[in-house]
């Protein structure tokens, strides 16, 4: 742990407060001024290689604030699928439709163009040191910084739509307003980004990838992978099948090409996304942890699986709510989301996704002993001696342990680290890939699709799919693997159908409102962002 990004990031700012660097505003104009700092400015402060690696943890302390995954963030994502549950006075808010009535509904806009903000300050004067540098690790640094600034862009497309691009600091582009880019010029910087980003960073573990915790080569072509399904399916056509609804039933919708995504060719970009993954998967960077429980330990993090993750730190600034609101113990006495029974009853019994990722018995902060679910009583209810409850209603919560291996599990903000790629990942994005490029599934989709499966102890999947069965089995075993990781939502959303399901189920689990408008589709533009840039005139559609 004491060479960890957070660690190292810490200490930078404690160091000193960067010019453009370490300030976080209301809008994408003010978070992209170069107000200086003390006596500090670009000019005098970007001189060696130690100024340069200060500046760069700048740009990735962006991710540890309270716009982006202290809470905002993943509040906004996580919360939103049809899969999650949860105390209502939690979900009743972006968990129910309305994240309007959220304080951080501007988080993520503010979060992922300060982000933009600091990269293209360090880009524009990182590239101007000569001397005092290693240049592998000046070519690292600007990597990272492609690398972050396409990522951002990434989440802003998905969350916003067409979102103005700025590649240059108002130092070096004075204008101001600048009006939104469309969905295709946003994916266009972003792949570039991306690209940049993969020929300039490390593999992980060589000796100049710099602390565990950084972006890394493997990464930057992951990310490169699913930037490209995302444009695939966005355009695809066709029909997809969920599980859901009020009964949990097997319904077919017409999938919808997304707003923005008309002129994408759909096939091209998933031979693309099909193409990088494999690469990834052939350069043996990664590999998964054979067991659910090991996985999610805290000796695990930043390792083999693990291919970026928010990092956290006990006793520092950078630490997180994550285990208070999704783990069983609590200091609510028990966390406030889960995912529902419905979910669950997509699991196959051996499924260690369910077995051992979700919590079976376990004693809240009061003494009060729990089991789940309540069908299984024959199997959880007595243990050890001890007698467990649930009332077969509100004690039915599946939590998760994603988030439970903390240093001090009785405090409200702990050291939790959120996934934010991992390599399993990589293998559905091949398979769901291929089988849109090969209009179905090929035996290496299956082989993929394998991997993760027997890590899981599930069965084989179903021989003989068609395009669409596969497709459908596809993004179900992405909601396996990824439940409570802020994927479900993004995956609803890219394929088109996320209004047709989550209006099929209508009042959830614990009276959740899983009702959504047409407005759902995108977040609302801050307020601060439409006064202050002349150029964008309206909202997004219904905000």
């Amino acid at each position: 742990m004491n060479n960890n990004i957070s660690n190292i990031i810490n200490k930078a700012c404690r160091i000193l407060a960067i010019p453009a660097v370490l300030f976080s505003m209301g809008s994408c104009n003010k978070v992209l001024e170069e107000t200086p700092y003390s006596f500090y400015s670009p000019e005098n402060f970007y001189k060696n290689e130690s100024d340069a690696k200060i500046a760069m943890n700048g740009v990735y302390s962006a991710l540890y604030t309270w716009e982006m995954y202290q809470q905002p963030f993943w509040n906004l994502t996580v919360l939103d699928d049809d899969h999650v549950s949860g105390a209502d006075w939690f979900l009743g808010t972006s968990g129910a439709g309305n994240p309007q009535g959220y304080w951080g509904v501007d988080g993520p806009w503010v979060g992922c163009y300060t982000i933009i903000g600091r990269a293209n300050t360090v880009l524009e004067n990182v590239s101007k040191i000569e001397t005092n540098i290693d240049p592998e690790i000046k070519q690292r640094i600007m990597g990272e910084c492609y690398f972050l600034r396409g990522w951002a862009y990434f989440q802003l497309v998905q969350l916003y739509g067409g979102v103005p691009v700025r590649l240059e600091t108002l130092s070096e582009d004075p204008i101001r307003s600048k009006p939104r880019s469309s969905v295709e010029e946003v994916y266009a910087t972003i792949i570039a980004d991306f690209k940049k980003a993969e020929t300039m960073l490390f593999p992980a573990g060589h000796a100049k990838a710099g602390e565990l915790g950084r972006v890394t080569r493997g990464l930057a072509k992951g990310m490169l992978a699913k930037t490209y399904l995302t444009m695939a399916s966005g355009s695809a056509t066709g029909n997809v099948s969920v599980r859901g609804g009020q009964d949990n039933g097997y319904y077919t919708y017409a999938k919808t090409v997304v707003a923005g995504y008309e002129n994408i060719n759909s096939k091209q970009y998933a031979e693309l996304a099909r193409d990088k993954a494999m690469e990834l998967i052939l350069d043996n960077e990664y590999s998964l942890y054979d067991s659910w429980k090991e996985l999610w330990a805290k000796g695990s993090r930043n390792r083999k699986e693990h291919m970026w993750e928010v990092q956290s730190m006990t006793g520092t600034a950078f630490m997180n709510n994550l285990h208070n609101y999704f783990s069983a113990l609590s200091t609510f006495g028990r966390g406030a989301t889960w995912f529902t029974n419905h979910h669950y009853s997509d699991y196959e019994d051996a499924d260690l996704r369910a077995l051992d990722g979700v919590v079976h018995n376990y004693t809240t902060n009061t003494g009060t002993p729990y089991f789940y679910p309540s069908w299984k009583a024959a199997i959880y209810k007595n243990l050890n001696g001890i007698v467990y409850n649930n009332n077969g209603t509100t004690d039915d919560r599946a939590y998760v342990i994603k988030y439970a291996s903390v240093s001090d599990p009785t405090l409200a903000n702990s050291d939790a680290y959120f996934p934010l790629m991992r390599y399993s990942e990589i293998y559905l994005i091949y398979a769901e890939a291929a089988n849109e490029a090969n209009d179905g599934p090929t035996t290496e989709a299956y082989t993929q699709l394998k991997k993760v499966r027997d890590r899981a102890h599930a069965s084989e999947a179903p021989a003989g799919m068609d395009k669409e069965q596969f497709r459908s089995f596809i993004i179900a075993e992405r909601a396996r693997e990824f439940a409570l990781e802020g994927i479900r939502r993004f995956d609803l959303m890219r394929w088109g159908i996320y209004l047709q399901v989550m209006n099929k189920i209508g009042t959830g689990q614990n009276n959740i409102s899983k009702v959504r408008a047409p407005r759902n589709l995108l977040l609302p533009i801050p307020l601060s962002e439409i006064n202050s840039n002349q150029a964008i005139k309206i909202n997004n559609p219904g905000w």
